[in-house]
């Protein structure tokens, strides 16, 4: 199952014995673990009721009898174990022996009064492993993807409405865009908004340049959009902004070549036909990075791209073999794009 479908037993009330919860966006996991333990246990009794390990260091076993073992002062418990990296195909050197084997028979006769909560930092699970065949077919699998673009921007739009504020029209995009797609940095952020908009209030474009710190990675991105939309004057402020921080230049001409190949790569995948859930798969990207790079493509042929990127090639060697002074090189680079 995924996220959403097991937030909605959870908050029904069903709890299934066994949670392996694994996917690229750790925020979705601990807010499902989160949502489990103020269902399943009072505020007083959590002391008693949760138990963590880290399966790193502890083995498997210990957490099964750990969930064998009857509560003590408390109704029900939860276990939670971290590291379960034997749930993938990666290698493992942790300094404990864990035996799957014991998880697929705890499986079939779960205690009544435990859930346990597994969890691993990867985007799948080795579905060759018996374990994970027999997790699967108990429906045990919860995916903690990265959100579809659309679903990001209802999320966003969603916590700030529980914090009480609001959007201008247009900025939800530009909150995304400036602070990055991670769940953990948009809800800081949200944090950081609400208290300077109040309740009831409305985060507007001046506002937002006030309250949001941007990446480098995150100007580069704006940096492009002006080119796209052909605002001259705001690249080369954008530009000036980010030499004034003294980013080098060199390292602001490799992320723009970066933002470029993922651009053109995208063109060539949608002319091949690909959905943009299929390119994010394709490319290792966020599908609201593929989203943007879409947007930003829209604007230019597949050739036109290309041209793009041999351009960019031949700066970088100018610009590392000092045939070309480097401010001056990224600044014509942008004049003959606009042009």
């Amino acid at each position: 199952m995924d996220y959403k479908a097991a937030l909605k037993q959870i908050q029904q009330g069903r709890f299934a014995p066994v949670y392996v919860c694994y996917g690229a966006e750790s925020y979705l996991i601990h807010a499902l673990i989160e949502k489990l333990t103020d269902k399943m246990i009072d505020p007083e009794q959590k002391p008693f009721a949760v138990t963590k390990y880290d399966l790193s260091e502890t083995p498997l076993d210990t957490v099964i009898e750990e969930a064998e073992t009857l509560p003590f002062m408390v109704p029900r418990k939860l276990v939670v174990a971290s590291n379960a990296l034997f749930l993938t195909g990666a290698k493992e050197s942790a300094k404990v022996e864990h035996k799957p084997e014991r998880l697929a028979q705890y499986l079939k006769t779960p205690a009544d009064f435990s859930v346990i909560v597994l969890t691993v930092d990867a985007d799948k699970l080795d579905e060759r492993k018996k374990v994970v065949k027999s997790l699967k077919e108990a429906d045990c699998l919860v995916s903690c993807a990265s959100l579809s673009a659309d679903d990001l921007s209802h999320w966003v739009k969603q916590e700030a409405e529980k914090a009480g504020f609001s959007f201008a029209p247009g900025v939800i995009e530009q909150f995304i865009m400036y602070t990055g797609t991670s769940l953990q940095a948009l809800s800081s952020e949200l944090e950081k908004c609400a208290l300077f908009v109040g309740r009831g209030g409305v985060l507007t474009e001046d506002a937002l340049e006030q309250l949001v710190t941007r990446t480098i990675e995150q100007n580069i991105f704006i940096l492009i959009e002006h080119i796209v939309q052909l605002q001259l004057e705001k690249a080369f402020t954008m530009l000036s902004e980010l030499l004034r921080r003294k980013e080098e230049p060199i390292k602001i001409m490799a992320l723009i070549a970066r933002q470029f190949r993922i651009m053109f790569q995208v063109k060539d995948l949608q002319q091949q036909g690909y959905s943009q859930q299929q390119m994010a798969s394709q490319l290792g990207l966020h599908p609201y990075a593929v989203k943007i790079a879409a947007g930003q493509s829209s604007r230019f042929e597949l050739k036109r791209l290309a041209n793009i990127l041999d351009q960019l090639s031949d700066l970088d060697y100018q610009m590392k073999s000092g045939k070309i002074d480097k401010v001056l090189g990224l600044e014509m680079f942008l004049l003959k794009l606009i042009a």
